[in-house]
Order: C-alpha cells, then structure tokens, then sequence
C-alpha cells in the first residue's frame, strides 16, 4: 500500500536516522509523519519499534560495563523478533533498520574497551566480528573473527561466526570446514540465533522439523549436515586426532549408559562422531568390519538417523 505524500520521505528520513544510531532525531521525524497520516501502518510500526529500543537504551544505562551494555543489546536482538511478531505482519526495512541500529550501538560500547586489534582479547574481539557482521560489514567482520581464531583456533563460537561470516560472502567452500570444526568442538558454545547464513538457517529448519529443539538443537545441526550432505568440506585427521576421536567416542559412549539425563546431547554428540571416524576409516582405507560395526552403533542409537545416513 502506497504511503500519503510526505509520509515516504519522512520514513526513508526515519530509517536512516535509526541506521545511524539517532533514535531521538527518528522520534521527531517520525512525529512529523504522524501529523500527515495517523493510520499510516508502517509509520505506526516504527514508532512502536522506535519506543521499544528506547527503553532498551534507558535500561542498558544501568550495567556496569560497556561490555555489559554491548551484551545486553545483542540479547535484546532475539527479543526483539518476538515482539516484531506480534505486530501484525513484517516490515522488512523497518526490522533492517533496528538490526543495524542493535548491532551498531553494540559496536560503540565494545570499541570503547579496545585498544589494538592485534592485542585485544578474544571474546572482545567475537563480540565485535558478530556486531560487525550483524551490520553488514562483513570484512571487518572477518578481520576481527579471524584474529580472535588466531589465539583461539579450538573456540566453536569463534569457528561458528567466521563460517557464518564466510558463508555470507559466498566463500562456501570455507564455511562449510569452519561450520563442521565449530559443530564438533562444542555445539553448547555456538549461539544459533545470531547465525544468519543459509547453510545453518537450513540446517536449523530440518531439526527443528524432526523434533530436535530445546538444548538439543545445537547438537542435531551437524548431524543433519552430514546426513544432508550440507557439511561436505572434509580434511584428513591426523594420526593423532583420530586417536583423540576415538576416545572421546568412548568416553561419551561411557557418559550416555551412565547418564540417561543428558541423553538429548550425548546421542547427537557421539552420533556426529562416529560419523567422523567412518570418514577416517574410508580415507584410510579400513576393512569394511570396521565401518559396518560404526553403522551398527548408528542404527541401534537412531534407527532413523542410520536410514538416511546409509542411502
């Protein structure tokens, strides 16, 4: 539905505001546009959205830190899809507009605790590549990712953003083998939501469609990914990695007879790591014993998962 004379202007006025951080200026902008029509429903959208981030502001004033404000604000970001869903149907430049104001008021607070790229700590610099990605500034993004992977090469949560950051410029081939290393270190670590990248969004679909949510979810995606044929970017373990591969399958097979509680984690857990160490064993070229005995375990632990693994 078109929108009054003024009315557009004003809105496009509006969202640049929100963009570049200025929520006061969009409130008397948008105000201006309410004088001209006041049942023009995107403007009354924004001006509801405009409030809400308002009072995310005013609260985030309370913390310590700044990086406890950066972190609130990021926070506030899967809050705020949910209350965007209950206003009636999506407003796509609106919602853009908040999640570069979100993402660019959590950059202020963190890059006000940093000095040198090349001295900063690793979380510090997480959050800064998952702020810039989430602006758009996806090469940025990958400087910041990409030094925090330099000290901490192990952390799934760093792996998980550069893939997703990868995955956005279209370097696939890369963030699918950062994707599977993130997903094999530590699923818990890795934040979902704040993944943006179709590879996961797909991934994350097709659990969630079996049934696989709740603190689960995390650990299916790389099961689907493999099963998809999603994670497909593979390298050859060394010698000394598959003898760590294999003793961590032990040690969960361990864990989940013992443990029933946690059985929504181990099994997706040690599901993914037999599917590692099948790969092992074909790149190595194993007797067939050995991989049928791994499809056996896959079978009795999720007759299912074993089916379309095998197909």
């Amino acid at each position: 539905m078109a929108h009054p004379d003024g009315v557009e202007s004003l809105l496009d006025e509006a969202y640049g505001l929100i963009s570049a951080l200025d929520l006061a200026a969009t409130k008397t902008v948008l105000d201006r546009a309410l004088e001209l029509d006041f049942d023009d429903q995107e403007l009354l959208y924004a001006l509801k959205c405009t409030t809400w981030w308002t009072d995310v502001l005013k609260r985030a004033e309370s913390f310590r830190s700044p990086f406890e404000e950066g972190e609130f604000l990021i926070g506030r970001c899967k809050a705020f899809r949910n209350f965007t869903a209950r206003l009636g149907p999506e407003r796509t430049r609106c919602i853009l507009a908040f999640k570069q104001f979100a993402f660019g008021s959590a950059i202020v607070k963190y890059e006000s605790m940093q000095t040198d790229i090349e001295q900063s700590d690793p979380e510090l610099l997480l959050r800064l590549g998952r702020a810039y990605k989430g602006r758009g500034d996806y090469e940025t993004a990958i400087q910041h990712l990409e030094a925090a992977a330099a000290t901490r090469r192990d952390d799934a949560a760093v792996l998980a953003e550069l893939g997703d950051t990868y995955a956005l410029v279209n370097e696939t081939r890369r963030a699918k083998a950062l994707f599977r290393e993130a997903f094999f270190i530590n699923p818990q670590r890795i934040d979902v939501e704040l993944l943006e990248s179709g590879l996961i969004t797909r991934l994350t679909e097709k659990a969630l469609e079996a049934g696989r949510g709740g603190i689960e979810l995390t650990e299916w995606i790389p099961v689907y990914g493999e099963i998809l044929g999603v994670l497909s970017v593979k390298r050859e373990l060394k010698p000394i990695e598959a003898g760590k591969l294999k003793q961590s399958i032990y040690e969960l097979e361990t864990e989940l007879a013992a443990d029933g509680a946690r059985r929504p984690i181990l099994l997706p857990r040690l599901i993914n790591r037999y599917f590692w160490l099948v790969d092992y064993y074909m790149n190595q070229k194993e007797e067939k014993a050995r991989v049928d005995e791994l499809l056996l375990k896959i079978k009795l632990l999720d007759s299912n998962v074993h089916k379309m693994y095998i197909a």
